[in-house]
């Protein structure tokens, strides 16, 4: 998938009402050809609702939604060049898996042997060639999610709708289904729209991300842009884990923002590395990702350009990472108490895990912070 590939989904201003409830609030949206799109956010934000309309299981109130150039508008679901793979799979465990596959060609007037073919294609797209003739009520969750996609590709779709499909497998088995997605996407070409609430499924599948609050897009980026640069305070919030600490503006020159953050010190912050802040909030915040900080032990050396100090409140081990709570000498106190720093550091060979209560170092560069004001 390229910048330059055409448009397959175009949503233009696209309301949804139910009723007073406003679901969906001028949706202006373009998804390219070939494209492995995601709609993240949390739950009611209208993300579902946006994917069943793109579908055509629900009719829009106003606006305008084409699939690759063609006026959807009073086109019917099985009309549109689009399946969907529902969260539930929706498979039928009176019949084998071969059966279940070809369900949606029952009134193709192609020969038995075709049909039987394109069943075969179909599986063996999915890695499950070889399981025909196998009783569904016998699979695996990660085999029944492989079974509806294969039913879902079996009709060639122009776009393949994903409704949380992820949802009812063990860790483990999504992770793994992750990225077989990733790879029987690139295979077949065509486009994907996942919708999820996980960010870190998004970020792993997708080429870009809508991010969906209250009816509206907040942002649609790549997943790169989108951790490292989010447009407001919320997205940050949202996507992944951002420590925020209070800041004071101190001044600005020549598109270069000089504010001051107790426990961090004197900053100068170009405007790419400045985004909104949330309505609610009672002034400027700086925004920082765990990982962008390092822990420095005893007689190490850094290359950072920066360094604070800290005491460490909390330790927790994952195995791979460790994470840590700290309290930055001179932090300003938000709601009454002084505000923690969460940082990450990997355990990498040779190096140790600190202990709570130690006093220790944090390097990091300036380039790591975004400002919210």
């Amino acid at each position: 998938m390229t910048e330059t590939a055409k448009p397959m989904i175009e949503c233009r201003d696209v309301q949804k009402h139910y009723g007073e409830y406003h679901a969906l609030r001028g949706i202006d949206l373009t998804i390219r050809a070939g494209e492995f799109f995601s709609l993240l956010g949390p739950s009611g934000c209208g993300k579902t609702t946006l994917l069943r309309t793109i579908a055509g299981f629900e009719d829009i109130s106003s606006g305008v939604v084409l699939i690759d150039g063609q006026d959807m508008e009073d086109v019917p679901a099985n009309r549109r060049p689009t399946n969907m793979v529902f969260q539930s799979y929706a498979i039928f465990p009176h019949l084998t898996v071969a059966q279940n596959v070809a369900f949606g060609l029952r009134r193709d007037p192609r020969s038995r042997a075709e049909k039987s073919a394109l069943v075969d294609e179909a599986l063996a797209m999915v890695g499950l060639k070889g399981f025909g003739n196998r009783a569904a009520h016998a699979l695996s969750g990660g085999q029944r999610q492989r079974v509806a996609l294969a039913r879902a590709l079996i009709l060639k779709p122009k776009v393949l709708l994903l409704d949380e499909p992820l949802s009812a497998l063990d860790r483990k088995m999504r992770e793994q289904m992750q990225v077989e997605l990733i790879k029987l996407q690139r295979q077949v070409g065509i486009t994907f729209v996942l919708v999820t609430h996980d960010q870190e499924e998004a970020l792993v599948m997708s080429d870009r991300i809508a991010v969906m609050f209250d009816g509206q897009i907040a942002q649609l980026d790549g997943p790169e842009a989108l951790y490292a640069r989010p447009v407001t305070r919320r997205v940050a919030d949202f996507i992944g884990v951002m420590n925020f600490l209070p800041a004071h503006i101190l001044g600005e020159k020549d598109g270069v923002t000089t504010v001051e953050v107790p426990g961090l010190g004197v900053v100068e912050l170009p405007a790419h590395q400045i985004s909104r802040a949330d309505p609610e909030d009672t002034g400027p915040m700086i925004g920082f990702r765990p990982e962008t900080m390092t822990l420095v032990g005893p007689g190490q050396n850094h290359t950072q350009p920066r360094e604070s100090r800290a005491i460490i409140d909390e330790v927790v081990y994952y195995g791979d990472m460790t994470y840590y709570d700290l309290r930055l000498d001179g932090a300003a106190a938000m709601n009454g108490k002084a505000q923690p720093v969460r940082i990450s550091m990997r355990n990498v060979f040779g190096r140790d895990v600190q202990e709570v209560g130690t006093r220790t170092r944090l390097a990091w560069s300036p380039g790591s912070l975004v400002l919210f004001r």
